[in-house]
């Protein structure tokens, strides 16, 4: 099967503990097969990308009534978490960098508001927000943007596209990476040439930003399920994830020659770590040949390292559409 040959469902909304299982069980009921998928959630809000195939043919879903069944469906399953439901079923590939759709997703819902608190009770560690200073510079007529936040991989592309979705261009970037630490530096104006003008937009500026990278954060345990791929896979594997009590932060879901990989990364309900005893059950209910328990690969130390780079505004555009 072509890999483009999927229909293709974007979701969004309100999180909540279970919501990935009943989005799969909703889709297994309807003899759908999960092929690849990405869900991030940040700050109560939760976006999806899924491509699925129809059981029956290993293709694309044509029939328009069936279509309009899954949309109705798994409207109503985010209905239950909020007034506003977001579900959209794409027949046709998605061209669009599936990252660069989650992001625009998640801004769309506004999920960069009220990061004072975390979802499920928990209270956010506010030294672990990266330092962000926007000031300006009143000889070339630009807002510079100052970031030094904990480097990881993709951090300059969610950045650009968090500042592409907020039409602003970036004329100059200069990014730095240290031992743990990135340090970077944009010149933008906004798309009708003029700089940031207001206190608000500043604030709006560095919520969204912080945002951009809080959402791919690989928090909680990682979780892998490598396994031979069926229809109905993925729900039963977030079907045992809800009822031992975890929640699913972030998930990448893949499918290659008949195989599933699918990557997880959870906690319990309030947001801990999940203990001990919770893993092995799951693991012997899943199958201990099929669940791997990772770690946090941040805790391994890198090896020294000092990269500065300066990026034209080409160079960036290039990044962002990798």
């Amino acid at each position: 099967m072509a890999t483009e040959d999927h229909t293709s469902i974007e979701l969004a909304g309100a999180d909540r503990p279970g919501l990935l299982s009943d989005v799969c069980a909703v889709l297994a009921d309807l003899h759908c097969n999960v092929v690849n998928a990405e869900i991030w959630t940040h700050n109560a809000r939760a976006a999806a990308v899924l491509n699925v195939t129809d059981e029956s043919t290993n293709h694309a879903i044509k029939d328009s009534k069936r279509l309009w069944t899954i949309k109705k469906l798994l409207c109503n399953v985010l209905k239950g978490n909020s007034d506003v439901e977001k579900a959209k079923i794409l027949s046709l590939p998605v061209i669009t960098h599936r990252d660069r759709r989650l992001h625009k997703l998640m801004f769309d819902d506004r999920d960069y508001e009220g990061l004072e608190g975390t979802p499920h009770g928990r209270v956010e560690d506010k030294s672990l927000r990266p330092d962000i200073t926007i000031i300006d510079c009143v000889q070339k007529d630009y807002t510079v943007i100052t970031m030094r936040s904990k480097d990881r991989p993709k951090l300059l592309f969610d950045i650009v596209c968090t500042l592409t979705d907020m039409q602003y261009v970036v004329f100059h970037g200069m990014v730095t990476t240290g031992r743990t630490e990135a340090y970077q530096e944009f010149y933008i104006r906004h798309v009708d040439g003029f700089p940031i003008s207001s206190e608000a937009e500043r604030d709006r500026v560095v919520q969204c930003l912080e945002a951009a990278i809080a959402r791919r954060a690989s928090e909680g345990l990682e979780l892998v399920v490598c396994t031979e791929d069926r229809v109905g896979l993925l729900s039963d594997i977030t079907r045992t994830f809800r009822e031992n009590g975890l929640t699913i932060r972030r998930a990448e879901i893949s499918t290659k020659s008949g195989k599933a990989k699918d990557t997880f990364y959870v906690t319990d309900a309030a947001g801990n770590s999940v203990d001990q005893r919770t893993v092995d059950s799951i693991s012997q209910q899943i199958g201990p040949n099929i669940l791997q328990v990772k770690r946090d690969l941040d805790l391994q130390p890198k090896p020294p390292q000092r990269n500065c780079n300066w990026f034209p505004l080409g160079v960036l555009l290039k990044i962002l559409l990798l």
